[in-house]
């Protein structure tokens, strides 16, 4: 057997081997990905973050309570002289001291800066949530991109068998028109040589399809092995609207609502920062317990004390030195640039629609074309076969007619998938990638 055949035998066997492999469907993927996506999972992490940040334990509109202890031991040489007249010398007195008390503190009125910054830390929390959607749309998008580049190359893997099965029956015609004087030797070389490049271009798109399937087990978190298949069917969503998708785009966009977020926290940035301007008033309260026991030298020797203490507290910043105003007017011009960045995004992303849809209408419309050619390239192919078979066109005719029909198929997937990619980013877009039956 030549080395020709023994390539072929090959990967017939690997294609019998390989029709019982699990087929992969994109609602599993993105299932799998949702749930064990790396990227996914830390800016699931990040919302809950933002939500610890959200929680009443974090504004300081909670009171504070410490505890503190004590315990002191002198060892003194004392000399003492009383009012009598009477004196004394101690040496190595002994005395200690003991306290504890628990303080309540709490802030009753701070300029209204908790409340805003408690605000704040709400639309932070919000700000994190569409971060993560943002994370996941990113995520989505590119787990189709691999898994449709997989279908492609299983498509194109497909056609390149059933090429390789046609140039092998050219192969065995051209040796028996050899055996028997129909032909000459240049004809079986040719076919040889035809079903050798075949063959060379199989193994690297097997090769390229072991490397895609693997790309996308990391995307869904590497929870499957590499020997599953994807489902090929691809449904556009014909009925797209590009006026509605276009106001869906402007109301829901991931980076819009974002830059919207933004806004909002420099606008309570300003607020939390002119609450500086107001006065701060405190409530302190003690619960205290403290023993002495002094020593010879002191009128009383032990002496022991408990009981409670409260008090008000106010604090005024008259003036800082123009600090506050310096933060107050810096933060004014933070919200006039995330007020310029959202019209910039907005004007960015109008274009960016505007692209994309265009993009998407020109490569459905190739895909239409491709598919046409398809039927083209297949008549051609089967009358230039029929008149190969009795000797009316050559081999070199024969292999065109073959190459013009692989190249078709090849043209037709590759259009195929681009204009369902090109579908998703339009979707992405208008904030309906997550909502649309894909």
């Amino acid at each position: 057997m030549s080395i020709s055949n023994k390539i072929i035998v090959l990967f017939v066997l690997c294609c019998l081997s390989t029709q019982a492999q699990d087929v992969l469907t994109k609602e599993q993927a993105v299932a799998l990905a949702l749930e064990h996506n790396y990227g996914i999972k830390i800016a699931n992490n990040s919302v809950e973050i933002a939500d610890n940040n959200a929680g009443i334990l974090n504004t300081g509109f909670l009171p504070t309570l410490t505890g503190n202890a004590g315990a002191t031991y002198n060892l003194d040489n004392t000399e003492a002289e009383f009012s009598n007249g009477e004196s004394t010398t101690l040496n190595g007195a002994e005395s200690n001291r003991y306290n504890a008390s628990i303080n309540l503190n709490y802030t009753l009125f701070d300029g209204l800066g908790r409340r805003y910054n408690y605000k704040r830390l709400k639309e932070e929390y919000q700000l994190s949530e569409l971060e993560a959607r943002e994370t996941i749309e990113t995520t989505v998008l590119q787990l189709f991109s691999i898994y449709y580049t997989v279908a492609q190359l299983s498509e194109n893997s497909e056609a390149l068998e059933q090429t390789i099965a046609i140039s092998r029956d050219r192969l065995t015609r051209a040796g028996y028109q050899f055996d028997y004087g129909q032909t000459t030797k240049l004809d079986v070389l040719n076919a040889e040589v035809d079903i050798n490049n075949d063959s060379i271009n199989l193994i690297n798109i097997k090769q390229q399809l072991k490397n895609t399937k693997r790309d996308l087990n990391v995307v869904m978190g590497n929870k499957l092995s590499d020997i599953f298949d994807v489902d090929t069917d691809v449904s556009f969503l014909l009925q797209l609207n590009k006026q509605e998708l276009y106001e869906k785009t402007i109301a829901n966009n991931v980076s819009l609502l974002q830059a919207e977020k933004n806004i909002a926290i420099s606008q309570y940035d300003i607020k939390t920062n002119k609450a500086q301007f107001l006065p701060t008033i405190g409530l302190t309260g003690t619960y205290g317990w403290n023993k002495n026991n002094n020593n010879a030298a002191s009128f009383v020797a032990v002496s022991t004390n408990s009981g409670l203490s409260g008090g008000l507290n106010l604090t005024w910043n008259i003036f800082d030195g123009g600090s506050t105003i310096t933060n107050v007017q810096n933060a004014k011009i933070s919200l006039e640039n995330q007020k310029l960045q959202k019209e910039q995004l907005r004007i960015d992303i109008e274009r960016n629609f505007n692209n994309a849809w265009d993009d998407y209408e020109n490569k459905l419309v190739i895909y239409q074309v491709q598919e046409d050619n398809i039927k083209t390239s297949q008549n051609n192919f089967d009358r230039t076969q029929e008149k190969f078979k009795i000797g009316q066109v050559t081999s070199i005719e024969f292999r065109q007619a073959q190459l013009n029909l692989l190249n078709a198929e090849l043209s037709r997937n590759q259009a195929k998938y681009d204009a369902k990619l090109a579908e998703l980013t339009v979707l992405q877009l208008s904030g309906d990638l997550l909502n649309t039956e894909l």
